[in-house]
């Protein structure tokens, strides 16, 4: 890849993670006092959602970049798969088998939040996931950081 093509994948990459950036920053500003109200609840729910989301276009940015297409039956999680995978000659992965355990579980829960139109939510799930998130934001800064060195070798 040449080092203009680099380069805008690097600046593309740096502002999908402002993004995710910025998602983490309200869910530490909610996690205090989250558990307190349904609402509450509801609103930490939502932004586990949106980092989610923000993870994934990250991800289309790179395909974009590097492969042609996913195919629409099992998008999502084919997405993440893909990313966990080093494509020879191609690109390396950009997520660590680590990461992708966590992300999956955020994947399912996007999912869950998606389609649970009248089911209420239980605090201990976005709990349980909070612990995630905060596991996954080192990991996945790793990540990111070796992909961008590794793509340009």
């Amino acid at each position: 890849m040449d080092e203009a093509r680099i380069a805008i994948l690097k600046a593309e990459i740096e502002s999908r993670q402002r993004d995710i950036d910025s998602i983490y920053d309200r869910i530490e500003d909610r996690r205090g006092a989250f558990r307190e109200t349904s609402e509450g609840i509801d609103s930490m729910a939502y932004q586990i959602h949106n980092l989610y989301s923000a993870f994934e276009q990250l991800f289309e940015t790179v395909v974009h970049y590097f492969e042609n297409r996913i195919e629409e039956e099992r998008y999502h999680i084919d997405l993440l798969r893909r990313m966990r995978l080093e494509i020879d000659g191609i690109r390396p992965a950009l997520v660590s088998d680590e990461a992708f355990v966590l992300l999956d579980e955020l994947r399912r829960f996007r999912h869950f939040f998606r389609h649970a139109y009248t089911a209420g939510l239980n605090p201990e799930n976005p709990a349980d996931l909070l612990s995630k998130t905060e596991r996954l934001r080192p990991v996945h800064r790793r990540d990111v950081a070796e992909f961008l060195v590794r793509i340009r070798e």
